[in-house]
Parts: structure tokens; sequence; C-alpha cells
């Protein structure tokens, strides 16, 4: 498809674009992330070279692990998922679609939402690809930028994977009242200047939101990400959030519902390849 072409065929495509900041558990990848073989059990994460940790904030995100499922939550290696997908524009709800979600840790995934003709996103590593009925194309930048975010920071990899980088300050950021949750906080500082906190219930640790704060890579404004946790059930012995909101700069941008999940079944063969 020319580049014309391909512009103009996204325009025509659906509005519910906009939910697909969906990570449903998912991964960035800008340094190559450890395999998941080499996790260590909970209450012994202990930091990468380079890495200053506060022996609080070790403590809190210990209690976090222990109660998302301990072993179990950090060794599993796929997420399926399926359930309904909300667009939001404005504060209000631009559409909304049934979805189906594969994802294999750190950085593949394939979801597709819709109906008749669901539209199916692929990303394998640093490719991108959409698939509708339209044909294939390249994902947008801003989709593939969006996309990166939602599985860096996202729940899975925070916190099997980025708080073990080097370079990374950790520290007990106190206490706090969000959602309607009291919380502690684990504030999290990259060498790039990126700021994450990580708010825990404070009754149970589980996550309840998790903000981060970056540079747009083409304007070089700063965009406030936070993404908010909830309606947690027990799955194959993981804590499992069934609500997830997206907000960008304080405005909600996208829900995700989770019907039901799945750890670690197989995927066929080409999941992840658009020729499949």
């Amino acid at each position: 498809m020319s580049s014309v072409a391909e512009r103009e065929a996204k325009v025509r495509r659906p509005g519910l674009r906009l939910a697909c900041w969906l990570s449903v558990s998912a991964f960035l990848f800008s340094p190559p992330f450890a395999s998941s073989q080499g996790l260590a059990p909970a209450g012994q994460n202990a930091p990468a070279a380079g890495t200053t940790i506060d022996p609080k904030a070790q403590e809190l995100l210990d209690r976090a692990i222990q109660a998302l499922g301990g072993a179990a939550f950090l060794v599993f290696k796929r997420l399926s998922s399926s359930g309904r997908i909300f667009a939001i524009a404005d504060g209000i709800t631009a559409g909304f679609a049934p979805f189906e979600s594969l994802v294999e840790f750190p950085d593949k995934r394939r979801f597709s939402y819709g109906k008749k003709q669901p539209v199916i996103l692929i990303n394998n590593g640093d490719q991108a690809w959409e698939l509708d009925k339209y044909g294939l194309t390249g994902q947008l930048p801003e989709q593939v930028h969006r996309w990166k975010l939602a599985t860096r920071y996202g729940l899975e990899n925070l916190l099997r994977r980025r708080i073990r980088e080097p370079g990374i300050l950790i520290q007990d950021g106190g206490v706090d009242f969000v959602d309607n949750v009291p919380t502690r906080v684990v504030d999290v500082i990259e060498k790039e200047e990126v700021e994450v906190k990580l708010f825990l219930n404070r009754q149970n640790f589980l996550p309840v939101r998790i903000s981060y704060r970056v540079r747009h890579p083409q304007t070089g404004e700063w965009d406030n990400y936070a993404d908010v946790y909830g309606d947690y059930q027990k799955i194959q012995e993981i804590q499992t959030p069934m609500h997830i909101a997206r907000f960008l700069n304080d405005e909600r941008i996208g829900e995700i519902f989770r019907n039901n999940a799945r750890y670690d079944e197989n995927f066929p063969p080409g999941t992840f390849d658009p020729a499949r």
C-alpha cells in the first residue's frame, strides 16, 4: 500500500484506536529485558549494580510482589484475556468493543478488537503492525509510542524488570490518598529523568495506580500518564486486575474490563507474525 493510501485508510479506521493503549499486561524494550527464567523469588529482589534502593522501599516492593502472588507472579510468561475496551474522548465514551488479547512477556502481543471485522494489532519487539479490512500496515508512530510506554511501565514489567535495571533510584514516597484508597508510595527515578510513582493499597499492598512523567519524543513536552488498577481477582494463584483505566495529562483516555484471564496457555505458532 502506498504511503498516501495508507494514511487515507487509517483515517477511515474506527475511532477506537484511541483505546489501543492497552498492554493488558505489557512491555517496553529500549534496553532488552532479561529472560523471566532468571527472575528471583519474592523477597530476594536484589538491586542491580548502580541501583540505589531505600530499605523501606524494598520492603514495600517485596510486600507488593507477595500480595500479587509471590513466585507465581514473578515467573509467568504469557497472559490471555478478553472482555470489553472503551475509548474515551473529551470525557465522553467515544466507542466500545469486545477484545481478545494474547501477550508474551516482555514485548509481544496480539490484540484484536471489534466484532464482524476486528482490527488486529501485533507487536513483536520493535516491530508493529495493524491488520484490518483494508489490509496490513505499520502502526502509526503515536500508537507505537503509547504502546511502549504502557508496556514499559505496566504492572508486570515494572515490578518484574524495571526495578532491577541499573542506574535507578528507588525511595519510600510516604503516604497518599488516591482513587479513594489510602496508599503507600514508592518513587522510582530513572537516569532519563523519568519519574514513576507506584501507589500500593495500605491494607493489602496491591497496586492501585502507577503514574509516570515522560517527554514526548517529537514535541519534547512532558506528558503525565497514569494507569489505575482495580477489581483484583485471584487467577492461578496470581492477583489479576480485571479493570484498568488509563489517563493522559489527567484526562481518562481508555478503560479495559476483563471478563476472563488465563496464564501460560500455549499460543498457536505464528501468533506474533502478521502473515498468520
